[in-house]
């Protein structure tokens, strides 16, 4: 399955492309430790800080990272269903291409690990977090 990158362009606004998808979103953003907002997501997906690739049961949010030495694509939000998830690597390969990124970033939980191993995505470290009190 091949999905259009520019597919969230159709729509008027980002929050228009966005809002049939803002319950699976929360259910990822819940777990991202309250970094962001829907709404912060949907003003950088309108700015174009960030990007938004829906599909029928399932989307992605991703941004595009500049280091130093080297350009990724991070996938800052998966939510929904997991095959049509692991289904997006052929289009964010594409997307990196494109864009001269040489790698394709997540964080996210620890199953997340096993259930991409089969496209490639190797652990590079562990984010870990302490809350101030």
């Amino acid at each position: 399955m091949t999905i259009n990158v520019d597919a969230s362009l159709a729509a008027k606004t980002s929050l228009e492309a966005m809002l049939p998808y803002r319950k699976m979103l929360q259910s990822a953003l819940d777990l991202s430790g309250g970094t962001h907002t829907f709404e912060d997501v949907v003003e950088a997906v309108s700015t174009g800080d960030m990007q938004f690739w829906p599909a029928a049961g399932s989307a992605l949010v991703t941004q595009i990272v500049e280091y130093p030495q080297v350009r990724a694509v991070h996938v800052f939000l998966a939510a929904g269903n997991l095959l049509e998830i692991k289904n997006f690597d052929s289009s964010l390969v594409e997307f990196a291409k494109r864009l001269s990124a040489e790698f394709i970033t997540l964080s996210g939980r620890k199953g997340w690990q096993k259930t991409l191993a089969d496209l490639n995505f190797k652990t590079s470290h562990v984010t870990m977090f302490k809350e101030v009190q």
